[in-house]
C-alpha cells in the first residue's frame, strides 16, 4: 500500500481554530496576510464549517464554533522574509482590524517579531530571523536579560 501525499501546505501539524463569525477571521487573514482560501465549506445562515486559507507555504483551518462546543482561538507564529516584512505586516495586520498586542521589536533569542489580535481573539506573532545565533549566544543573553 503507497503512502498518498499530504495537500499542498499540510505539514505534520496544521494549526486551526473554531472561533463565533468565522467570516471575520477569513477577511483579515485575507486582508493582513494576503491569505488565500484553497477550501472552503459553507455552514446555515452564511457561517463557515470548514476553511483552509493558504499563508505562505502552511496552511491554517477554521470554521465557526459549533453548536455545543466551546470556541478554541489559537496563539500562531506568521514567518516573514526579513525584519521590513515584520513591520509591514504588522501594519496590515492593524489596518485588517487587527489590535496591538505587542509592538515590533528586535528579540534578545534572534527574532524580530510583533504580535498582534485578530478580531477573532487569535493572537498572530509575526516574526523573521534578523540574526543567525548559537545556543550558547541565545542563553547568555536571556542570563544577562534576566539580571536586569
Amino acid at each position: 500500500m503507497s503512502k498518498l501525499p499530504r495537500p499542498p501546505g499540510h505539514h505534520s501539524i496544521t494549526p486551526g481554530f473554531a472561533v463565533p463569525n468565522a467570516v471575520r477571521a477569513l477577511e483579515f487573514l485575507q486582508r493582513a496576510f494576503d491569505g488565500k482560501v484553497v477550501d472552503r465549506y459553507d455552514g446555515p445562515g452564511g457561517s463557515i464549517a470548514h476553511c483552509e486559507v493558504m499563508l505562505g507555504d502552511s496552511v491554517v483551518m477554521f470554521g465557526d464554533t459549533m453548536p455545543g462546543s466551546e470556541p478554541m482561538p489559537a496563539m500562531l507564529a506568521y514567518y516573514v522574509d526579513d525584519a521590513a516584512a515584520v513591520d509591514a505586516a504588522y501594519e496590515r495586520a492593524l489596518a485588517a482590524g487587527g489590535t496591538p498586542a505587542r509592538p515590533p521589536a528586535n528579540q534578545f533569542y534572534g527574532l524580530r517579531s510583533g504580535t498582534v489580535q485578530d478580531p477573532c481573539g487569535n493572537k498572530w506573532t509575526i516574526s523573521a530571523v534578523v540574526e543567525d545565533l548559537s545556543r550558547e549566544e541565545i542563553q547568555r543573553r536571556m542570563q544577562d536579560m534576566m539580571k536586569g
